[in-house]
């Protein structure tokens, strides 16, 4: 294992911390597992938080490159299992510069359903219109290639993916996209679980609103807003 030179990667370390402190903000840990990736600038792999630990524990020195063979290029830790997750999502994606996996409860029992999910919400603009892919190759861990590949291939172009009997991918330009992305699935499966448990949907946004409504409410700069108030809050919460 080769360990980093100071400021090496500077950039993507610390876009991998915030993007573990702001998904333990909003509230999408799962103790020590879930994990978000950023795609390294010299395209030798992705930068992600060591296994064992939670998002909000996560800092500089809790960071690892790792690339696509699941080797440890720079950083000390234990790397997640799941990395394929990640390093086969950015092999199939150039677009992609982060990847967030999390087993965020509400998501994982709205996959459970098999029934389309909903705009409901401004939360589910992102993901409806087309509908969001479901990888239902298996529910165990992503701890191969091969199945790397089968979700990336799963998830195509879309911002996000179910994962039934896991949890889910998303995906962006950078960690504020993924992330954002993450916390908007989770609260739009929730909306829909709840509008289910009283009765059942009766009113959504159609295809033309869903289209305005990407602009309007999910706007680049919006996203931005969104990621900026879970870092101010992960600030606070360490304090």
């Amino acid at each position: 294992m080769r360990h980093a030179a100071p400021n090496t990667a500077t950039n993507e370390i610390d876009e991998t911390v915030r993007a573990s402190r702001a998904l333990a903000a909003a509230g999408l840990s799962d103790m020590v597992w879930g994990h978000a990736a950023v795609r390294d600038g010299a395209d030798r792999g992705v930068w992600m938080k060591a296994s064992g630990w939670g998002f909000e524990e996560i800092d500089a020195d809790r960071v690892l490159l790792v690339d696509r063979a699941g080797e440890v290029l720079e950083g000390q830790g234990t790397r997640h299992i799941e990395f394929p997750i990640h390093t086969e999502i950015m092999a199939a994606r150039a677009d992609v510069g982060c990847v967030v996996h999390t087993h965020a409860p509400a998501l994982s029992a709205f996959a459970s359903l098999d029934v389309p999910l909903l705009p409901i919400s401004h939360d589910g603009v992102p993901f409806c219109d087309p509908q969001l892919p479901r990888f239902a190759d298996t529910g165990a861990l992503i701890a191969t290639d091969s199945l790397g590949a089968a979700l990336a291939e799963a998830l195509g172009d879309a911002n996000a993916c179910l994962m039934p009997r896991h949890g889910a991918v998303t995906v962006g330009p950078d960690a504020a996209t993924a992330v954002m992305y993450a916390v908007l699935l989770e609260r739009a499966c929730r909306t829909q679980l709840m509008a289910m448990a009283a009765d059942r949907p009766r009113v959504w946004s159609d295809s033309a609103e869903v289209v305005f409504k990407r602009e309007q409410v999910w706007n680049p700069t919006q996203r931005e807003a969104g990621w900026r108030y879970l870092g101010r809050l992960a600030e606070r919460n360490a304090r």
